[in-house]
């Protein structure tokens, strides 16, 4: 099997229309190893407080905690209805719920830098130039990202570098403002109009977006200058809940991202892109796992021709086998009248970090 250099995967990528690129972890883990190398939240969080947690998603068959939360804050207003002794249960579920916001944000942000001054410059530059191949100016395309940490969004706000130096980026991701004269903390979704003139996409949402009911918003770093643990704790507090897919299978997900007008046009938007002839797509620091079949089923679906796949390490490991495995098995459930071709590149030589 020919495993190819980046460069040599963009310079074979260059007949094609449209260059777009699908992140997964690896872009995020190859900047900080532990930092980024998220797990399962529901594994991670610590019930040991609230024991009876663990029993209300089992209840529920759910690792959601957005599931969760709300059930227990309905269960909370509504036990008084159907029983007379019910203010102890009230208290103790509302109580609980209170809790597993707590418990969602310290697992989250437990690891995660706390703002943008944690990354260097130099590692942010590197970054925009891996960006540049597919959402410069003169390529636009698109990013869409499954990632939900905030490394993505950070490097695209950083724009000015100290010693002058630049990348061009198109960096709209379809939220602005509501109002130019009101300068909230935030900004809003746009919109399902607002796709056609967006490059980036997080696809299962991130942790700077927020679902306010009536709208999906963004918390800007520049207008809040707040931690994100902080900022977290503030917006669920006023009833605001974190928008992102982090658990459950491929089904769950997919559910979620269905409910989700935000998610959904995200969805579809990536679907358009794969169904175009003259198109590739590079797939960037993602096992292909199964929990993700919803994305990558659209790709089968789909009639782009090209896919160019990283691999990190040894093209023989176990892991990498497994996706060359999954990846060959995506090209064969093509139909025979629009054929996928893949190709493998070296993660390592995107220079994601140098």
């Amino acid at each position: 099997m020919a495993i190819m250099t980046f460069q040599e995967a963009l310079d074979d990528s260059s007949t094609y229309s449209k260059r777009h690129l699908l992140l997964g972890n690896g872009f995020s883990i190859a900047l900080r190893p532990k930092i980024f190398s998220y797990g399962s939240l529901f594994s991670q969080a610590d019930f040991t407080r609230n024991p009876n947690l663990p029993k209300v998603f089992s209840a529920l068959d759910t690792t959601d905690f957005e599931v969760a939360i709300k059930s227990l804050e309905s269960s909370a207003a509504l036990v008084g209805i159907y029983s007379s002794s019910s203010g102890t249960a009230k208290t103790v579920m509302q109580a609980d719920a209170d809790a597993l916001k707590e418990i969602l944000i310290s697992t989250v942000t437990r690891n995660h830098p706390d703002g943008p001054y944690e990354i260097s410059e130099e590692e942010f530059f590197h970054c925009r130039q891996f960006l540049s191949n597919f959402i410069s100016p003169e390529i636009k395309g698109h990013v869409f990202t499954l990632n939900y940490d905030l490394l993505l969004y950070w490097t695209l706000m950083h724009s000015e570098f100290s010693d002058g130096q630049s990348v061009d980026l198109i960096t709209k991701d379809g939220f602005g403002d509501d109002d130019p004269s009101v300068k909230n903390d935030y900004v809003t979704w746009q919109g399902e109009g607002s796709r056609m003139s967006s490059s980036v996409f997080f696809m299962h949402g991130a942790l700077h977006l927020f679902d306010a009911g009536k709208e999906v918003q963004k918390f800007t770093w520049i207008r809040k200058d707040e931690r994100l643990k902080q900022q977290s704790w503030d917006a669920m507090r006023s009833g605001r809940f974190p928008l992102f897919v982090a658990e459950g299978t491929t089904g769950q997900k997919a559910n979620k991202i269905q409910h989700s007008a935000y998610l959904f046009q995200c969805l579809k938007t990536f679907r358009a892109c794969v169904d175009t002839i003259k198109t590739c797509l590079f797939i960037h620091g993602h096992s292909l796992a199964e929990n993700d079949l919803h994305i990558f089923s659209e790709i089968a679906r789909g009639r782009c021709q090209k896919i160019y796949i990283s691999l990190h390490g040894d093209p023989d490991s176990s892991a990498n086998q497994e996706i060359v495995r999954k990846a060959e098995a995506l090209k064969d459930s093509r139909s025979a009248g629009y054929p996928l071709d893949v190709k493998y590149y070296d993660a390592a030589s995107a220079a994601v970090l140098d």
